[in-house]
């Protein structure tokens, strides 16, 4: 178990800084590295295995393997959702079971890519850090708050380079918006609206729970739940459907929290929220806990940070908006996904990804403002730069250090999402909630017999 202290130790800026500060390496590959006419020697490549092929996780492979990377061994339980992958690389060795992977290729792994459903992200990370080897995870890093702090205090402990898959931390978008805030440009913020248009809910479905379908034999449906409890196999779950089962994913909120929070987060040193509470509209709990509300608002109070003001971050899915700025221009439209930043001196509104299109409203006041030089240096790319770290042991930008705590931002709403309506008091440097047992219940899941998180 990790320490209180070891648990809850989130970079601040004034950290973040100084570790971006010590990463000009990630802006290029060094000379040394590089072999005649620009191409990385084998030597120094970096020998990556997949858990998960296809959907996301075929395209991290594809990414890391044009970023330099040695494509060693693949995994994934479904044939045919990896076939694209497995086409691209015929002479790679082909596995179902990633723990077989893990031992049978040990010796020739380096470094792990996990892109499967949210549900065994934690046992696949885990697996792969017992081994000593290095690991980028799609987001969410995990399912429960329990399952990140147990992820975030292995991967300290073994040393590894670690990176989250919100690859928006790495684009430039994002930098610009941190230098913008760390520049004063709308003064102090209190308040912020974070919106995806995604709907992931499945209310309409659970009369088909019931129902009973062959599995096909391109899948191992036991290995597919991994250390979920045993459910009959349903078309319904599978490739990219179970972001809308509880028992699988994590909704819109866990699949886009770490995409539109980020900046944010990085800017305004968020850490931990003190307070959580979550509307729902229909959905009841009791009744739909099965899967996620179609549609959902929730609320966070985040304390003081150091000079920083007390924040309330609202968070709007499922087609649910804030009320439309008035600063915002006649025939401008805010985006389908993205945040609208309120400080006391102005308002930001950005896009997805790495604060896509952030500008300061309206946009007179954009055209006035005389934008500050640079300060924090740019990404040579998200999985180049994990693959660097991997070299150098220079900490990646969205490392599990950082990327645990925002992760957790989302976990903590699916909890008060299953007591939807109360107002949930959250302690994060001791990771419990001080005013519900039962919200304490609900930050570690149960695993079945042979799955575990332990050594």
């Amino acid at each position: 178990m990790p320490t209180r202290r070891q648990s809850q130790e989130i970079p601040s800026r004034r950290k973040f800084l100084g570790l971006a500060a010590a990463c000009p390496a990630f802006t290029l590959v060094s000379c040394a590295v590089l072999g005649r006419g620009g191409k990385i020697p084998p030597s120094e490549r970096v020998n990556v295995a997949a858990i998960g092929a296809g959907g996301m996780a075929g395209n991290d492979i594809e990414e890391c393997h044009k970023a330099g990377a040695n494509i060693v061994a693949l995994c994934d339980v479904d044939d045919e959702r990896a076939a694209e992958t497995y086409d691209k690389f015929p002479r790679v060795p082909k596995y179902k079971d990633f723990r077989q992977m893990l031992d049978r290729e040990h010796k020739n792994i380096d470094a792990v890519i996990v892109g499967t459903p949210d549900h065994t992200h934690a046992v696949a990370v885990m697996t792969a850090i017992q081994r000593g080897k290095h690991v980028y995870c799609e987001k969410p890093l995990a399912r429960s708050v329990y399952e990140v702090r147990q992820l975030m205090n292995a991967a300290k402990h073994a040393g590894i380079s670690t990176q989250l898959g919100n690859q928006g931390h790495s684009y430039d978008h994002i930098r610009i918006f941190c230098e913008w805030i760390w520049d004063n440009a709308i003064g102090p913020v209190r308040e912020v609206h974070v919106f995806c248009d995604s709907c992931y809910g499945r209310m309409e479905e659970l009369a088909k729970l019931g129902e009973r379908h062959p599995v096909p034999e391109v899948l191992d449906w036991d290995l597919w739940l991994g250390p979920a409890p045993v459910r009959p196999f349903n078309p319904m779950y599978i490739r990219g459907m179970w972001r809308g089962w509880m028992q699988f994913g994590t909704g819109a909120i866990g699949d886009w929290v770490c995409h539109l929070v980020d900046p944010v987060f990085w800017a305004l040193d968020l850490g931990s929220p003190v307070s959580i509470r979550a509307e729902t509209g229909e959905y009841d709990p009791k009744i739909h806990g099965e899967c996620y509300p179609p549609a959902t608002k929730v609320y966070y109070e985040f304390p003081a940070r150091g000079e920083r003001p007390p924040l309330r971050l609202v968070w709007y899915d499922g087609g649910l908006v804030p009320p439309r700025p008035d600063e915002l221009e006649e025939g401008r439209e805010m985006p389908k996904k993205g945040a609208l930043v309120i400080g006391d001196e102005g308002k930001i509104i950005y896009g997805s990804h790495g604060a896509d299109g952030v500008r300061i409203i309206p946009e007179q006041k954009m055209k006035a403002y005389k934008k500050p030089d640079p300060t924090l240096p740019r990404s040579a790319g998200h999985r180049k730069e994990w693959l660097l770290s991997c070299k150098s042991g220079v900490p990646a930008g969205s490392n599990f250090e950082y990327g645990g705590p925002l992760t957790e931002i989302g976990l903590l709403a699916l909890i008060a999402v299953r007591l939807s309506g109360e107002t949930l008091r959250w302690n994060g440097s001791r990771a419990e909630f001080t005013n519900s047992s039962l919200a304490n219940q609900l930050l570690r899941e149960t695993y079945r017999p042979d799955w575990t998180l332990e050594s």
